[in-house]
């Protein structure tokens, strides 16, 4: 009985992937330094939910890449998985991906920040999104479990791709909604939050699978590593915007209906301009202000 085993001089791993275990440990460990950050920053502040929300997500993607690390390493050393780390880099995996979307969701519907209930239509979101975030993640798994030249591999492989457009592009809807009933400095924030997402979902789904057809297969594996770092700076922008200060005009919630009667929506279209609002004053005249848009 003849056995051929066949391996690359650093292991069992193509010259594409040697490099990934590595790289994730170390972004696990960036990860992880920029979560405790945000911890410390949060106990300073009074905070809202959402804030703890994004600190839970900063820890369970720092956590599944250290069981992806885990998981390429003895791939190389023994050419095979382990089965208890991969079903724990599986598990992360799955719990990262559904938070992921979530706080992006939450955050784009202004949840806690401008407001304590959610919408119909913002709810229905959220059933969408979180059904088909299993649905890649499972996608994901059978990928990872799969030879990549069979059938099964490209099937779950196009699911893959065409779910995760599809959650991507679910999640930008609540923003839009958001953007179209605030006011001035909180539609400052809103537009840039969308803009952000934008250019996070263009550059990690299109131009980075563009890069890696592109490079090398030696240097294919900059492909994860321009991914990876493009998920953190954008983790640490979205903290930045939305940090917690005592000062930040963008966090305050309005306190009583005559704050949130006077919220006005500003909008570019001029639609609104020359219309004069009435309102009583304490001794029963009425007084008049003017629009100013």
């Amino acid at each position: 009985m003849l056995r051929l085993t066949e391996r690359n001089p650093g292991g069992y791993l193509s010259a594409a992937e040697i490099p990934l275990s590595r790289l994730y440990i170390c972004m696990a460990g960036v990860f992880f330094f920029a979560a405790m950050i945000w911890v410390y920053t949060l106990m300073k502040y009074s905070v809202f939910k959402i804030h703890w929300l994004m600190a839970a997500l900063a820890f369970t993607k720092s956590t599944s890449l250290v069981f992806h690390s885990i998981n390429y390493h003895f791939i190389n050393t023994k050419g095979h998985t382990i089965e208890g780390w991969a079903v724990m880099y599986y598990i992360t995996h799955l719990l990262k991906g559904a938070l992921l979307f979530i706080t992006l969701a939450l955050i784009g519907t202004g949840w806690a920040f401008v407001k304590y209930i959610l919408s119909d239509k913002e709810k229905k979101i959220f059933m969408i999104v979180i059904p088909l975030q299993v649905l890649a993640n499972v996608a994901y798994i059978i990928i990872e479990s799969t030879e990549e030249g069979s059938s099964e591999y490209y099937l779950w492989k196009e699911i893959l791709f065409l779910v995760d457009l599809i959650c991507c592009g679910a999640i930008l809807f609540p923003v839009v909604w958001s953007v179209s009933a605030m006011n001035l400095e909180k539609l400052k924030l809103f537009r840039h939050y969308y803009v952000m997402i934008v250019c996070y979902i263009y550059f990690t789904r299109i131009i980075a699978i563009l890069l890696k057809v592109t490079m090398p297969f030696q240097w294919q594996w900059c492909y994860e590593f321009l991914v990876e770092v493009s998920t953190l700076i954008f983790f640490v922008l979205t903290g930045y915007k939305f940090r917690p200060a005592s000062n930040n005009p963008y966090l305050q919630l309005p306190q009583d209906e005559e704050d949130v009667e006077m919220d006005e929506v500003v909008t570019e279209s001029g639609a609104l301009e020359g219309i004069s609002k009435v309102k009583k004053t304490s001794n029963g005249r009425e007084r008049q202000k003017e629009s100013t848009l």
